[in-house]
């Protein structure tokens, strides 16, 4: 497992990301705060539209507007607050110090761009390449994420290519330039499971080799097991739970993360009891949520649940957890 320095190179702080629609004010995300260290991989876990995507997306300044707005709170990185830089100033930083893996490489790769000239871009623009220079460098960026014959495959076309090879461009492309920050948005979806465990092997291996933070973006806990030293849980745009990943597969404390964990297939002594659903459905964002988000859905919840929001308290070993009722002696999952 990679070694941390434990000095925080990015800093989100309070971070509040809403969408001004006809239907109403959708608070996607809603006071959420937390760090990463150099080699260090975080994952940011919870269910389909509880805010992991905005979150990242908020990170590089890429929110529509309208109808997206960051309200209030602070992304630092090295100390300076990214929301204070201009357009240009933040155009030098994507792509360049903070990098990103988007969801689906089909949607992000440009199809009638060859893959050589897609990742070119970036080394032009960020290093000042030229096309011979860039070229040399799309090699051997091709070779590192395992693209057999690379000479060949630099002058293709997207859809020329495996949904596994296209996922390694999007990583190519994203590494070209040694981002000190990698932030990888669902890079295993759609993939089979032998592609998959290829990819994370490879993001793993890219990690230990040039030191870069990794920002995991994901609903699969089997992922975030094998990838991540620190989760922070999400629900309803807030965090619920943070702890080192060890900690929180073995000690949940949020009745949400354990009602995540216990949905998961076992292939333990557990593989033969029943998965356990988590009842009800996420509440709506467009309306202000009184209370904890999570009281409709809990069946630990009390009156105290719905009137008033928890606060992030430390249980210990730095295992935050925004619960009036937290899961007491762990759990079984």
């Amino acid at each position: 497992m990679s070694q941390t320095t434990g000095k925080p190179i990015l800093e989100v702080e309070d971070l509040r990301t809403y969408f001004y629609t006809r239907d109403g004010v959708v608070r996607s995300v809603d006071g959420v705060s937390f760090s990463v260290s150099e080699g260090e991989t975080l994952a940011i876990v919870g269910e389909s539209g509880c805010g992991k995507s905005v979150t990242s997306l908020s990170i590089l300044r890429l929110i529509a507007s309208p109808p997206g707005k960051i309200v209030s709170g602070s992304i630092r990185f090295h100390g300076k607050d990214l929301l204070d830089f201009s357009d240009a100033e933040m155009r030098d930083i994507r792509g360049d110090k903070i990098s990103m893996i988007f969801q689906e490489p089909m949607t992000s790769l440009n199809p009638v761009l060859t893959i050589g000239r897609q990742i070119g871009e970036v080394l032009e623009l960020h290093r000042h390449c030229t096309k011979e220079e860039a070229r040399i460098r799309i090699l051997e960026l091709l070779k590192m994420v395992n693209i057999p014959e690379p000479e060949s495959r630099i002058d293709e076309y997207p859809h020329q290519l495996s949904g596994g090879m296209r996922q390694r461009i999007m990583i190519a492309m994203a590494l070209a330039c040694d981002p000190e920050i990698l932030i990888a948005d669902e890079p295993t979806t759609a993939l089979d499971v032998t592609i998959q465990a290829q990819i994370l092997n490879l993001m793993r291996e890219l990690r230990d080799r040039t030191r870069a933070a990794i920002i995991l973006i994901t609903h699969d806990l089997g992922v975030v097991a094998e990838m991540a030293q620190r989760v922070v849980v999400m629900y309803a745009g807030r965090k619920v739970e943070e702890a080192n990943v060890f900690d929180l597969f073995e000690k949940p404390m949020h009745p949400y993360t354990l009602g995540l964990l216990n949905s998961m297939p076992r292939l333990d002594d557990a593989a033969s009891k029943r998965l356990v659903e988590i009842p009800g459905m996420v509440p709506s964002m467009r309306t202000e949520i009184v209370g904890c988000a999570f009281a409709p859905r809990c069946s630990s919840a009390t009156e105290r649940c719905s009137q008033e929001s928890p606060i992030l308290q430390d249980h210990g070993n730095k295992h935050w957890v925004a619960c009036w009722n937290p899961v007491r002696h762990g759990a079984s999952t």
